[in-house]
């Protein structure tokens, strides 16, 4: 397909602002994530120190993503998502003030860095139901391609230019970047369409309306069961990859040096699968998209049975375009099944899947690796991956075509007519996405 024909999800208007802005806040958070590490480490205390900062982050993110998935509904994503950018910009401005002290206190940090965990997860469902709202059906996985390759390419991007900057400046400079890239992706979200709230999320209570949310997603066999694949895929495979891949590249590698460049190359074959996707919709999206993930174990075998470093990069570059064939596949699929006022939190819900057991396989790879070996805690999760594709790929819904959507008719942003002009938009009824009563689906 020719690029332009690729690239013409970039002329929609809406889309174009999203992406542009979205692209400036990862890069900033890229770049932030290294600044604070070396500003934290700068104030003394040490890897400890450094543990809580960390810690503080990814805790409420796991733990609030269902709450910010009920509020993502509740508010409309576009809103949600506005939030969750002013309070991570209050809170990096926050930490330029508080590491203007030489001695800053750790309980503000983590206290502050908590606060954007918090805005992460209300943020991170939001993502995920605003898209279909910005671009037409037909275009959904060339836009979710676009957004794997810029995560991609700004987690590559990021370090180097934090390394640079804080070289040159210093790190609550960086932070201070950080805190404008969330004001740019601000001005963005205010330009988009309001996306109308579904009167599906006006539940009798949070509560209800977080299980609400649960029937809709277990209500999808394909969705549960790709949500328990990567929760697994997590805890044996990718935790202890990230643990042990650095002690080995350390023996026997070259270093941090080399582990460098491996994590680099998966960056880079995760843009290159991007760009392979971008104008190709496969008629069985799932099924392409859990056979990608037998890329994931490529690296773990390749440590395992003493491959050398050129072997381990090149199971990089093939495990990154997995990721993003596979989280393009997924993204689009669930975009097209899930009624718009679930979405926010049908993808909660598999977000919190995915890492609820993450930090198990980070924290048990390095202890059952004194009992099986470096190498036998990675050949493990390397047969393990084998073996959960083979038993998903059993399943008739992963086999199963992908429908335009689960609704009657093409799904059009609301507010946008066909000829570009606004008009009111439609409120969806209780009764059509009712879960207790749902659509076609794939399974």
């Amino acid at each position: 397909m020719p690029p332009d024909r690729r690239l013409a999800v970039l002329r929609e208007r809406d889309f174009r602002r999203f992406f542009l802005g979205y692209t400036t806040s990862l890069l900033g958070s890229a770049m932030a994530s290294i600044a604070l590490t070396f500003a934290v480490l700068e104030t003394g205390g040490g890897g400890t120190r450094l543990g809580w900062v960390m810690a503080a982050r990814i805790l409420p993110l796991v733990l609030m993503l269902l709450a910010g998935g009920v509020v993502g509904d509740r508010l409309g994503s576009r809103q949600a998502m506005l939030a969750a950018d002013a309070v991570r910009c209050l809170t990096q401005l926050g930490l330029v003030a508080v590491l203007l002290d030489d001695e800053p206190h750790l309980w503000t940090l983590v206290g502050l860095v908590a606060l954007g965990g918090a805005a992460e997860a209300l943020f991170t469902p939001a993502l995920g139901a605003l898209v279909p709202h910005i671009v037409r059906p037909d275009a959904l996985s060339d836009a979710n391609s676009l957004l794997e390759m810029t995560r991609s390419a700004t987690s590559i991007a990021g370090p180097v230019l934090a390394g640079l900057l804080t070289a040159v400046v210093d790190a609550s400079s960086v932070l201070a970047l950080d805190a404008a890239s969330y004001a740019v992706s601000m001005v963005v979200l205010l330009l988009l369409p309001r996306a109308t709230r579904s009167t599906v999320a006006a539940a009798a209570s949070f509560f209800g309306e977080l299980a609400e949310g649960w029937a809709e997603f277990r209500s999808r066999t394909w969705l549960w069961v790709t949500t328990v694949h990567i929760c697994l895929f997590n805890l044996f495979v990718w935790g202890p990859l990230l643990v042990l891949g650095p002690v080995i590249a350390e023996r026997r590698l070259g270093g941090a040096t080399s582990w460098g460049l491996v994590m680099a190359l998966y960056g880079v074959g995760a843009v290159a699968g991007g760009l392979v996707m971008l104008g190709r919709l496969p008629r069985r999206p799932l099924l392409v998209a859990t056979v990608a993930t037998l890329g994931w174990s490529l690296p773990s075998a390749a440590l395992a049975t003493g491959r050398s470093l050129p072997w381990v990069c090149g199971t990089a570059l093939v495990a990154g375009a997995g990721s993003a064939v596979c989280g393009t596949l997924y993204a689009t699929a669930t975009q097209r099944q899930v009624p718009p006022g679930m979405l926010a939190r049908a993808n909660a819900y598999a977000s919190f899947g995915a890492f609820a057991l993450g930090p198990i396989g980070l924290a048990a790879a390095g202890p059952i690796s004194t009992l099986l070996g470096t190498s036998g805690v990675l050949g493990f999760g390397a047969v393990w991956q084998v073996a959960a594709v083979t038993a998903v790929l059993t399943l008739p819904s992963i086999r199963a075509g992908l429908p335009l959507s689960s609704h009657e008719g093409p799904h059009k942003p609301p507010g946008r007519r066909h000829d570009g002009e606004r008009e009111p938009a439609t409120p969806r009824t209780r009764t059509d996405d009712d879960p207790r009563n749902p659509p076609q689906q794939l399974g």
